[in-house]
C-alpha cells in the first residue's frame, strides 16, 4: 500500500489501512463476534494496575511470588511495542519497577502507583501521533490498542460499537475522525445515571423492601414513569431505583443487571422461598429515551461440537468432560465470581495430572499453557473455514469449484490456505474478511512465529484468569481490578478450547491431555518440512 502524506487523513471507507482499523474495532466491540476475531488482550494501563495490585495479594499469600514474578516478566514483553508509553525514559523506568517484583510495601510499588495517572493522561493521543510517524503501527496493533484502552476505561461494548458503527456509515469520515473520537472517549469523565429496575414480583416487599431508600412502591414507580414521559410503561409491582457512576447509559444498565443478579442470589437464602424475585427484564434510565435490556449479553462461550455431533442432551454422569462442562456453565451468564471459579475448575480437571512430577513442580498454571496451545492450534482452521464461506465470486473460479468438491471444513480451509499462499485473490466483500485474510497470510508465511505469538498471548489470558480465580477463591474478593477484563477475554477462548476437547473425545477418542500434547508438538514443529500444515494442527 502506498501511504498518503498524512496517514491519519485516510478515508475509513476507501483506504486499506484505515478501513482495517475500523473493521477490527467493529469486531472487537460487537458482542456476538466469533472467538477467532475477538479481542484477546487487556490494555497496558490495566495490566500495570493489575501489577500494582499483585503486591497486596502476594503479601496475603493469595498469589504466589512465582506467579507474580512470571506476570511481571511477561508484562515487560507487552509494554515493549506500546506507543502509548511515550519515550525511552518511561519505558526504562517501568522495566526497572517491574523487575523489582513490586512487593506490597516497597518504594517501587508506590512509584508505579504514582506514575499511573500520568501514563493514562494522553495515552491514546500518543498512539494517534504515532500514526503519522516515520514508522506507523500496523492497523491491527493500532486497533487493539484503541479497543483495549477504551474498554478498560469502563465504556460498554454497546456504546463503543454504536460509535464505530456511526463512523462506518459516514462516507466522509477519515482515520483522523476515528482517532479524535477515540481520544475524546478516553478523556470522558464518568457520569451518574439514575436507573429504574421494575419487577413483576418482589416477595415480601412490604416487610423486606419498603424501608429501603432505593425501593419504589407500585404507585411511586408509576409516578417515576410519568415524570420521565415513558409512553408505554411496563406492568409492574414496584421497582428499585439505583444511581451508577459509569461512562455511559449501556454500562449503567449492565451494572443494574449485575446488581439484580446479586439480589436474586440473596433471595435464594430465604426459607421456603416459593415465590421468585422476577424482574420485568428491561431498565429505564432518567433522561434517556427508550429502555435497555436488564441482562447483559453472554460472554461468547460456544461449544458447537455438542450440536454438530448431536450430543447436547446426551449426559454421562461419570464422564469427566461432562463434569467439566457443568463446572464451566456459569461462564456465559453467571456472576464474575462463579464464572471465574467454575471455568478454572473445569479446565484444571481436564488438563492437570497430579501423577506427572513436572506438573507438580510447575504448578497448576501449566493448565493455562496447555489450553493456550490447543486454542492457538484451532485458530487458523477456524479463520480459514470462515473465509471459505465468504469467497463468493460472481462467476465461479477455480477456488470456488474446489470448495464445492470439499467434504469437510478441513478440506475447505486447506483450499483457502493454498489460494492465499499462491496469491490467488479471494472475492471478499467486507473489510472484516479482508483483515482476516491478511492475518492468515501472515500465519501461512511464517506459521512457527505467528502461532507462537498467538499462543503466548492466549497463555497470558488464561494465566490472568487463574490469578483472578485465586483472588476470588482464596482472597474472597470479587472486585479485583482485572476480574471483569479477565472474563471478557478468556471466556470465548475457553469455549473454543472446550469445543476442541469435546470434538476430539467424541470423534477420535482422544483424551484432553493427549490433545494438549499433540498441540504442543504441532506448535514446536509447524513450518518444518516434517511438521503439520497449519490447517491440521490437532489432527
Amino acid at each position: 500500500m502506498t501511504q498518503p502524506s498524512s496517514l491519519s487523513s485516510a478515508s475509513l471507507s476507501n483506504d486499506p489501512y484505515a478501513s482495517h482499523v475500523l473493521a477490527r474495532l467493529l469486531d472487537f466491540f460487537h458482542d456476538t463476534t466469533p472467538w477467532p476475531r475477538r479481542l484477546w488482550e487487556v490494555s497496558s494501563v490495566l495490566a500495570l494496575e493489575e501489577a500494582a495490585e499483585c503486591g497486596d495479594w502476594t503479601r496475603m499469600r493469595v498469589l504466589s511470588s512465582g506467579a507474580a514474578s512470571w506476570y511481571m516478566h511477561e508484562l515487560e514483553r507487552q509494554l515493549g511495542p506500546d506507543r502509548g508509553l511515550g519515550h525511552t525514559k518511561l519505558r526504562k523506568e517501568l522495566t526497572g519497577l517491574l523487575r523489582s517484583k513490586l512487593l506490597s510495601d516497597s518504594r517501587e510499588r508506590r512509584r508505579l502507583i504514582e506514575l499511573l495517572p500520568s501514563i493514562k493522561q494522553g495515552y491514546l493521543s500518543r498512539w494517534a501521533d504515532s500514526v503519522d510517524s516515520a514508522n506507523p503501527p500496523s492497523p491491527e496493533r493500532l486497533a487493539r490498542a484503541l479497543a483495549t484502552y477504551l474498554l478498560d476505561c469502563g465504556h460498554s461494548t454497546g456504546r463503543l460499537h454504536g460509535w464505530a458503527r456511526k463512523l462506518s456509515m459516514n462516507a466522509d469520515a477519515t482515520l483522523v475522525d476515528l482517532l479524535a473520537g477515540a481520544c475524546q472517549l478516553a478523556e470522558q469523565r464518568d457520569q451518574t445515571f439514575e436507573v429504574i429496575v421494575p419487577f413483576m414480583s418482589v416477595p415480601d416487599h412490604e416487610s423486606l423492601a419498603s424501608h429501603l431508600p432505593e425501593w419504589l412502591s407500585p404507585r411511586q414507580t408509576a409516578a417515576w414513569f410519568a415524570e420521565q414521559n415513558v409512553a408505554d410503561p411496563p406492568r409492574h409491582n414496584g421497582a428499585f431505583v439505583y444511581q451508577f457512576t459509569v461512562k455511559d447509559a449501556v454500562a449503567a444498565a449492565r451494572a443494574a443487571g449485575a446488581l439484580v443478579r446479586r439480589l436474586d442470589a440473596r433471595r435464594s437464602y430465604a426459607r421456603r422461598a416459593k415465590k421468585q424475585l422476577t424482574a420485568v427484564g428491561r431498565v429505564w434510565i432518567a433522561g434517556q429515551p427508550g429502555s435497555l435490556p436488564l441482562s447483559p449479553p453472554d460472554r461468547g462461550v460456544s461449544v458447537l461440537s455438542l450440536v454438530s455431533e448431536k450430543t447436547m442432551y446426551s449426559v454421562d454422569r461419570n464422564d469427566r468432560l461432562d463434569e467439566a462442562l457443568e463446572l464451566a456453565a456459569p461462564l456465559n451468564t453467571g456472576s464474575v465470581s462463579t464464572a471465574a471459579a467454575g471455568a478454572w475448575a473445569a479446565i484444571e480437571s481436564l488438563l492437570y495430572h497430579p501423577g506427572d512430577q513436572m506438573d507438580v513442580e510447575e504448578g497448576r498454571a501449566v493448565v493455562a499453557d496447555r489450553l493456550a496451545a490447543i486454542v492457538a492450534c484451532s485458530w487458523p482452521r477456524a479463520e480459514l473455514t470462515a473465509l471459505s464461506y465468504r469467497h463468493k465470486p460472481s462467476v465461479p473460479d477455480d477456488v470456488s469449484r474446489r470448495l464445492v468438491a470439499c467434504n469437510s471444513n478441513m478440506e475447505r480451509s486447506r483450499v483457502i490456505a493454498d489460494a492465499l499462499v499462491e496469491h490467488i485473490p479471494l472475492r471478499l466483500t467486507t473489510p472484516h474478511e479482508k483483515a482476516a485474510s491478511k492475518r492468515m497470510e501472515a500465519v501461512l508465511v511464517d506459521p512457527y512465529r505467528q502461532l507462537g505469538d498467538v499462543s503466548t498471548i492466549i497463555r497470558g489470558v488464561f494465566r490472568r484468569l487463574y490469578r483472578q480465580r485465586n483472588i476470588v477463591v482464596h482472597g474472597g474478593n470479587t472486585a479485583a481490578v482485572a476480574l471483569e477484563s479477565a472474563l471478557r477475554t478468556a471466556a470465548p477462548l475457553i469455549g473454543a478450547g472446550l469445543d476442541r476437547l469435546v470434538h476430539a473425545q467424541l470423534i477420535n477418542g482422544v483424551s484432553p491431555l493427549v490433545l494438549a500434547a499433540r498441540a504442543e508438538n504441532s506448535l514446536a514443529l509447524v513450518g518444518d518440512p516434517l511438521g503439520p500444515h497449519p490447517t491440521c494442527l490437532l489432527e
